[in-house]
């Protein structure tokens, strides 16, 4: 979706509708850590509600280079609930998989699951509305030909039922960046195309998510479940 064409959805996403304090903080990795850097996909999350809403809230990256879903549980207080926020962003699953394939130890689906539900369970809790966010990929060759592909998937469809069983909204990344990998890679290239390394967001890939996560915002910041 074009930077355009989000403006008008941003249009009654104000600190209001955000909540009391209009706070948002993204949970994640090494892929939010490095968003919330210039031209990062947090910061440009930032930059576009500044622009956009008329009471634009605060917006906190809190990622983590090499987290997986138990990581998150463990600084859900310190990092996240001690911000008091209205939404919590979680963007989990990339090194969950990935860090089988390197030989330090991934999270098995049932810990991932489980892990997913209680950090929603907790940020609701506290009062935060919660958005899950479906893992990306793992090299940008045509979809369901990279190594971790199938492991994705079944990670990404975890994510999906969570948010549907847990009452969270949810930005399901995977599926937009697959097809826009289809659309913009006609060469089968393994990088290049939304990320510098087959993981990490380029600027291309930044701009991308971003945009996919101000729509998620605009949908689900005023009425999402709660």
């Amino acid at each position: 979706m074009k930077p355009s064409a989000i403006l008008p959805l941003l249009a009654g996403l104000s600190l209001a509708s955000c909540g009391s304090s209009g706070t948002i903080v993204f949970f994640g990795d090494s892929i939010t850590e490095e968003g919330d850097r210039p031209g990062g996909y947090v910061d440009l999350v930032r930059s576009g509600l500044r622009s956009s809403a008329e009471t634009p809230p605060v917006v906190i990256g809190a990622g983590i280079s090499g987290n997986k879903v138990s990581d998150l549980q463990s600084r859900l207080e310190r990092d996240v609930l001690s911000q008091s926020p209205d939404v919590v962003v979680i963007y989990i699953g990339i090194n969950d998989v990935w860090h089988y394939q390197l030989g330090i130890g991934g999270t098995p689906k049932d810990r991932y699951e489980q892990g997913l539900l209680e950090l929603v369970a907790a940020i609701r809790a506290s009062g935060a509305r919660v958005i899950l966010c479906t893992p990306t990929v793992v090299g940008e060759k045509v979809p369901g030909t990279n190594a971790l592909d199938g492991e994705l998937d079944a990670y990404a469809e975890i994510t999906r039922g969570v948010a549907s069983r847990a009452g969270a909204g949810l930005c399901d990344l995977r599926t937009a960046i697959q097809a826009e990998i289809r659309a913009r890679n006609p060469r089968n290239a393994d990088k290049g195309i939304l990320t510098r390394d087959g993981v990490h967001l380029n600027a291309a890939g930044n701009r991308f998510v971003a945009d996919q996560i101000l729509s998620c915002l605009a949908s689900h910041g005023s009425k999402g479940p709660n």
